[in-house]
């Protein structure tokens, strides 16, 4: 089966920190951008670029996370996620990561995605609740 993602391939998003985004619900004196916010936002980034190549009926979730939290992101400042494929193996696809916001370079690692069929995937998971 041919699933379209390519090494080299790359997705950017931007984002904007709000209140939600940010360690307030932890650390109320110290309001800055989350690492499990900064995780979501690459979980979304990759999946999108996914999903704009895979054939009807596939999607991917994500198999493993490996980023460093390099600098905090004020409340209001933009962030942007930068992915990058950086290896095909059947349907395990590992991406490189950079995220940043208006300032520096906030974040780098890797991300693991496996490539799914929607139906058996929620297949097996019925059966194994």
């Amino acid at each position: 089966m041919e699933y379209n993602v390519r090494v080299g391939m790359t997705n950017e998003m931007e984002y904007v920190v709000e209140k939600k985004d940010t360690t307030a619900h932890f650390s109320p004196d110290c309001p800055v951008f989350a690492t499990p916010v900064m995780i979501n936002w690459i979980e979304q980034t990759s999946l999108k670029l996914c999903q704009q190549v895979l054939p009807s009926g596939y999607d991917t979730v994500g198999t493993f996370v490996n980023v460093k939290h390099l600098a905090p992101t004020p409340l209001g400042m933009k962030v942007r996620v930068c992915v990058e494929v950086a290896e095909v193996s059947g349907k395990l696809l590992t991406f490189n990561v950079k995220v940043y916001d208006e300032k520096t370079k906030v974040g780098e690692g890797t991300h693991g995605r496996a490539i799914v069929n929607v139906e058996r995937f929620v297949e097996n998971i019925k059966k194994n609740k």
